[in-house]
């Protein structure tokens, strides 16, 4: 950049002496110089951005009780709380203009765990580990509470007329505990559980997406689908989704 100042400098010094000479073959000559200069000088910047880019981070990462103890502190404040609930009036508001409009089949899809149910007293006495025995043990025994602002949507669309399907991860063996849970906390009335097969490799994404298909291909017009990982909601097959926060864990 210094040396384009320069060149600039002798350009404008350059004009008062410069007497008799074609003036516009010269003004464009220098300015291609200053061009030149300015690509070389971005080049140079662009490759230092790029290996610092690419050396490797010497930083440690946040320790994992720290990690830990916000998703505590982001629960117990109830910010969480107060993030799905904007969620959900979003959601109430949404069924509430759509059945207005009127339709056939409308259909509303939820998925299940940290949507519908919490698993927060579980995550929080393991640690937030995951033991598949352990995991398996408390499904079975429906204790899961209600995510009550989510709950609220499931009723609202039971009132409006909406049929409503779930549609989890959860694979079939743990289906009895499941239906357990939803009677527990009130969500008995729906039309279809969608569990995954206990055989099945595919992601959980490309079983979801999957499973609205075939729900689209029997006639339904899904109207909203939500969930709280972004493997509930991609690949379509909803006029609206509703992305719930999940700071826990990750399911592709």
């Amino acid at each position: 950049m210094a040396r384009m100042a320069g060149g600039i400098i002798v350009f404008i010094r350059t004009i008062s002496v410069v007497r008799g000479q074609n003036f516009l073959r010269f003004v464009v000559a220098a300015i291609s110089q200053a061009r030149a200069m300015l690509f070389r000088a971005l080049l140079l910047a662009f490759s230092i951005v790029v290996a610092a880019g690419a050396a490797p981070s010497s930083r440690e990462p946040v320790n994992l009780d720290a990690l830990k103890q916000q998703i505590q502190i982001y629960v117990d404040s109830g910010s969480y709380r107060a993030d799905i609930t904007t969620v959900a009036a979003e959601a109430t508001a949404w069924l509430e203009r759509r059945a207005a409009q009127g339709g056939k089949r409308l259909t509303v899809i939820f998925d299940l765990d940290e949507t519908l149910i919490s698993n927060w007293s579980h995550m929080k006495a393991m640690g937030f580990a995951y033991v598949p025995a352990a995991w398996t043990a408390w499904v079975q025994s429906g204790q899961g509470a209600a995510i009550e602002p989510v709950r609220d949507v499931y009723r609202a669309a039971r009132y409006l007329g909406i049929d409503v399907i779930f549609l989890t991860g959860r694979p079939e063996s743990e289906r009895r505990g499941t239906e357990k849970n939803l009677r527990a906390i009130g969500c008995g009335d729906y039309a279809e559980l969608i569990c995954k097969p206990d055989a099945a490799n595919e992601t959980t994404g490309f079983f979801k997406t999957a499973g609205r298909a075939r729900i689209e291909g029997e006639g339904r017009v899904i109207i909203a689908n939500i969930g709280d990982q972004e493997s509930d909601l991609e690949g379509g097959y909803a006029e609206k989704s509703f992305k719930l926060p999940n700071p826990f864990y990750l399911i592709p």
